[in-house]
């Protein structure tokens, strides 16, 4: 046995009587009052003892019942010294009961001090005053040697034995105790990931058809400051209404996949594809059900995509596929080009609205390319099932 195991005490949770089932406590109570109810029986019927003896035993059965309540309080909180104060009292009382008479109190005394040294203290100290209290047990006993010698072995492994048992639960408590901090973290850490998600998706909704409302609205001010003519005022204040009605559409949209009412995938891609001229949807691969987070960036995608191809390629043909792939799903959005060149083709595939969605996808393990082809460009979204 190493150092540490001879000199550290039982765990508080072993020494308490947390995680104590109720059967138990009723068994350890019965003892007890089994154990005060012979040594009452064996003081008050004892032949032989001096009267004033007798009168004394019920206050030493109380010292005792004193003693050894305090022993489990200074065990319990590691103090060593008032410990071995306190049971050197009780072998002392057992000494005295045995002197005047009384053998039966006595020789509970002895054998309880010796189990409870070994299960309640540091073996270092516990080991030297179960051998004291198993010595006095041995010198009042009339048994034959062998008889006395197989007690005292099985009054040590009894001591022992409870020992083990109770750190075996103090360490299924502190086990518990870590599983339930655990689960309170990991609500806790859910709780802020859902409100993260909640706060994603109101800015990617809000954040981008506010700002583009507001450009509108500014570039009409200008107008009407300048005089401009009614018609070019009219188009401004009527691609902001139209931004705002996207904007409440994407936010209802919103709304049902936090409350988890989303139409199913590929029926929200053929609406979205038939909503846009020249679109086309492909499916490939065994179905499989996304997360609710994976869904949603295909959909967000899909819709920014589509909207890029209607400013920036007005009159491109736009391919959608949709595969499903062993532990990922991929999204390609290809158009066949417009009239803008390439380069401000990505340098608008780069923008606020891809960017917002490279980041959704990188958060989900997933990734985002988009960039020039051969004809027009290509948006590919990769995201975990």
């Amino acid at each position: 046995m190493s150092r540490d195991h001879w000199t550290a005490w039982p765990s508080r949770e072993a020494l308490s009587r947390v995680g104590v089932t109720r059967a138990r406590r009723l068994l350890a109570r019965s003892v007890r009052a089994t154990v005060i109810a012979v040594m009452l029986w064996t003081a008050v019927t004892q032949r032989g003892v001096e009267d004033w003896a007798v009168v004394a035993a019920p206050v030493a059965l109380l010292v005792c019942a004193a003693a050894a309540w305090a022993f489990f309080r200074t065990t319990l909180d590691h103090r060593l010294w008032p410990s071995l104060g306190l049971l050197a009292l009780l072998l002392l009382i057992a000494l005295g009961a045995q002197q005047v008479g009384f053998m039966g109190p006595a020789i509970v005394l002895w054998c309880g001090c010796a189990v409870s040294a070994l299960e309640r203290m540091p073996l270092a100290a516990g080991a030297p005053a179960t051998a004291v209290s198993l010595t006095g047990f041995a010198l009042v006993n009339d048994d034959a040697w062998l008889t006395t010698g197989v007690i005292a072995v099985g009054l040590c492994l009894s001591g022992y034995v409870l020992r083990l048992d109770a750190e075996a639960r103090g360490t299924a408590q502190r086990l518990l105790v870590q599983e339930r901090a655990a689960r309170a973290a990991e609500a806790e850490s859910a709780a802020l990931a859902e409100r993260s998600r909640i706060a994603r998706e109101i800015h990617d909704v809000l954040a981008h058809s506010l700002s583009a409302q507001l450009v509108h609205l500014e570039a009409a001010r200008l107008l009407i400051e300048r005089g401009a003519d009614r018609n070019q005022i009219l188009e401004r204040v009527v691609a902001a209404r139209g931004m705002a009605r996207d904007g409440l559409t994407e936010t209802r949209q919103a709304l049902s996949a936090l409350r988890g009412e989303m139409t199913p995938l590929e029926d929200f891609l053929r609406e979205l594809v038939a909503s846009c001229d020249g679109a086309s949807l492909a499916v490939e691969g065994e179905r499989t059900p996304l997360s609710a987070e994976a869904s949603q960036a295909v959909r967000r995608v899909a819709q920014e995509a589509l909207t890029n191809v209607r400013k920036h390629a007005p009159g491109a043909k736009a391919a959608m596929r949709l595969e499903y792939d062993p532990g990922e799903v991929t999204l390609e959005i290809r158009d066949s080009g417009g009239t803008c060149p390439q380069a401000e083709l990505a340098a608008g595939g780069s923008g606020y609205g891809l960017l917002g969605m490279r980041e959704r996808a990188e958060l989900l393990g997933g990734s985002l390319d988009a960039g020039p082809d051969e004809e027009g460009f290509v948006v590919t979204l990769r995201v975990p099932l």
